[in-house]
Protein backbone atom coordinates (compact mmCIF):
# COMPACT_ATOMS: atom_id res chain seq x y z
CA UNK A 1 0.00 0.00 0.00
CA UNK A 2 1.31 3.41 -0.98
CA UNK A 3 0.26 6.56 0.86
CA UNK A 4 -0.09 9.55 -1.45
CA UNK A 5 -0.73 13.16 -0.57
CA UNK A 6 -0.30 16.67 -1.91
CA UNK A 7 -1.11 20.28 -1.35
CA UNK A 8 -2.99 22.45 -3.83
CA UNK A 9 0.18 22.95 -5.89
CA UNK A 10 0.61 19.21 -6.36
CA UNK A 11 -3.03 18.23 -6.83
CA UNK A 12 -3.02 17.82 -10.61
CA UNK A 13 0.17 15.75 -10.58
CA UNK A 14 -1.16 13.60 -7.73
CA UNK A 15 -4.29 12.80 -9.74
CA UNK A 16 -2.15 11.75 -12.73
CA UNK A 17 0.06 9.60 -10.51
CA UNK A 18 -2.98 7.90 -8.99
CA UNK A 19 -4.03 6.85 -12.50
CA UNK A 20 -0.50 5.61 -13.13
CA UNK A 21 -0.47 3.56 -9.92
CA UNK A 22 -3.83 2.05 -10.90
CA UNK A 23 -2.46 1.13 -14.35
CA UNK A 24 0.42 -0.64 -12.59
CA UNK A 25 -2.00 -2.51 -10.32
CA UNK A 26 -0.63 -0.81 -7.20
CA UNK A 27 -2.86 0.00 -4.25
CA UNK A 28 -2.74 3.44 -2.69
CA UNK A 29 -4.45 5.48 -0.03
CA UNK A 30 -5.12 9.12 -0.87
CA UNK A 31 -4.58 11.52 2.04
CA UNK A 32 -5.58 14.65 0.09
CA UNK A 33 -5.66 17.35 -0.96
CA UNK A 34 -8.80 16.67 -2.93
CA UNK A 35 -8.88 19.87 -5.01
CA UNK A 36 -6.81 22.87 -6.06
CA UNK A 37 -8.16 24.84 -3.11
CA UNK A 38 -5.45 26.12 -0.79
CA UNK A 39 -4.40 23.78 2.02
CA UNK A 40 -1.56 23.72 4.51
CA UNK A 41 0.95 21.16 3.25
CA UNK A 42 2.23 20.18 6.74
CA UNK A 43 -1.18 18.68 7.58
CA UNK A 44 -1.10 16.39 4.54
CA UNK A 45 2.58 15.49 4.98
CA UNK A 46 1.92 14.57 8.62
CA UNK A 47 -0.84 12.12 7.66
CA UNK A 48 1.28 10.42 5.00
CA UNK A 49 4.32 10.23 7.29
CA UNK A 50 2.24 8.74 10.12
CA UNK A 51 0.79 6.12 7.79
CA UNK A 52 4.30 5.02 6.79
CA UNK A 53 5.69 5.30 10.33
CA UNK A 54 2.92 3.06 11.71
CA UNK A 55 3.28 0.70 8.73
CA UNK A 56 -0.31 1.23 7.64
CA UNK A 57 1.33 1.95 4.29
CA UNK A 58 4.65 0.57 3.09
CA UNK A 59 5.81 3.72 1.29
CA UNK A 60 4.60 7.24 0.64
CA UNK A 61 4.59 9.85 -2.10
CA UNK A 62 4.21 13.54 -1.29
CA UNK A 63 3.74 16.31 -3.86
CA UNK A 64 3.88 20.07 -3.53
CA UNK A 65 5.24 22.79 -5.79
CA UNK A 66 8.90 22.26 -4.83
CA UNK A 67 8.88 18.95 -2.94
CA UNK A 68 10.97 20.55 -0.22
CA UNK A 69 8.33 21.48 2.35
CA UNK A 70 6.70 18.07 2.22
CA UNK A 71 10.06 16.32 2.72
CA UNK A 72 10.93 18.61 5.61
CA UNK A 73 7.72 17.73 7.44
CA UNK A 74 7.98 14.01 6.73
CA UNK A 75 11.54 13.92 8.06
CA UNK A 76 10.31 15.18 11.44
CA UNK A 77 8.95 11.66 12.09
CA UNK A 78 11.22 9.01 13.56
CA UNK A 79 12.00 6.31 11.03
CA UNK A 80 10.96 8.37 8.04
CA UNK A 81 13.50 9.05 5.32
CA UNK A 82 12.15 11.38 2.68
CA UNK A 83 13.99 13.01 -0.20
CA UNK A 84 12.82 15.46 -2.84
CA UNK A 85 13.73 13.91 -6.20
CA UNK A 86 13.76 15.87 -9.45
CA UNK A 87 15.20 13.16 -11.70
CA UNK A 88 15.38 9.38 -12.07
CA UNK A 89 18.99 9.21 -10.87
CA UNK A 90 18.19 11.01 -7.62
CA UNK A 91 15.21 8.70 -7.04
CA UNK A 92 17.29 5.61 -7.72
CA UNK A 93 20.03 6.58 -5.28
CA UNK A 94 17.57 7.76 -2.65
CA UNK A 95 16.41 4.13 -2.48
CA UNK A 96 19.68 2.36 -3.26
CA UNK A 97 21.81 4.25 -0.72
CA UNK A 98 19.35 5.97 1.63
CA UNK A 99 16.44 3.51 1.76
CA UNK A 100 13.93 6.36 1.51
CA UNK A 101 10.41 5.39 2.41
CA UNK A 102 8.72 8.62 1.27
CA UNK A 103 9.33 10.18 -2.11
CA UNK A 104 8.76 13.92 -2.37
CA UNK A 105 8.07 15.50 -5.75
CA UNK A 106 8.06 19.11 -6.89
CA UNK A 107 5.21 19.58 -9.36
CA UNK A 108 6.63 22.88 -10.63
CA UNK A 109 9.93 21.26 -11.66
CA UNK A 110 8.98 18.03 -13.41
CA UNK A 111 6.54 16.93 -16.08
CA UNK A 112 3.95 14.23 -15.53
CA UNK A 113 6.01 11.83 -17.63
CA UNK A 114 9.14 12.57 -15.61
CA UNK A 115 7.16 12.04 -12.40
CA UNK A 116 5.98 8.63 -13.63
CA UNK A 117 9.56 7.62 -14.44
CA UNK A 118 10.76 8.84 -11.05
CA UNK A 119 7.99 6.96 -9.23
CA UNK A 120 8.67 3.81 -11.24
CA UNK A 121 12.39 3.72 -10.50
CA UNK A 122 11.80 4.68 -6.86
CA UNK A 123 9.27 1.89 -6.32
CA UNK A 124 11.42 -0.70 -8.09
CA UNK A 125 14.84 0.01 -6.60
CA UNK A 126 15.84 -2.03 -3.58
CA UNK A 127 18.07 -0.77 -0.77
CA UNK A 128 21.67 -1.88 -1.34
CA UNK A 129 22.60 -2.32 2.31
CA UNK A 130 26.28 -2.84 3.15
CA UNK A 131 28.11 0.39 4.00
CA UNK A 132 24.84 2.25 3.47
CA UNK A 133 23.19 0.22 6.26
CA UNK A 134 25.93 1.36 8.62
CA UNK A 135 25.15 4.97 7.72
CA UNK A 136 21.43 4.48 8.24
CA UNK A 137 22.22 2.99 11.64
CA UNK A 138 24.06 6.22 12.49
CA UNK A 139 21.03 8.21 11.35
CA UNK A 140 18.80 6.05 13.56
CA UNK A 141 21.12 6.70 16.49
CA UNK A 142 20.95 10.46 15.85
CA UNK A 143 17.15 10.20 15.71
CA UNK A 144 17.08 8.41 19.05
CA UNK A 145 19.26 11.08 20.61
CA UNK A 146 17.35 14.05 19.21
CA UNK A 147 13.73 12.98 18.64
CA UNK A 148 12.19 12.72 22.06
Amino acid sequence: MIAIGCDHGGYELKEELKKYLEEKGLEYKDYGSYSIDRVDYPVIAKEVALSVQTQECEKGILICKSGNGMAMVANKFKGIRSAPCFCVKAAKYSRLHNDTNILSLGADYITTEEAKEIVDIWLNTEFEGGRHKQRLDIISEIESENMK
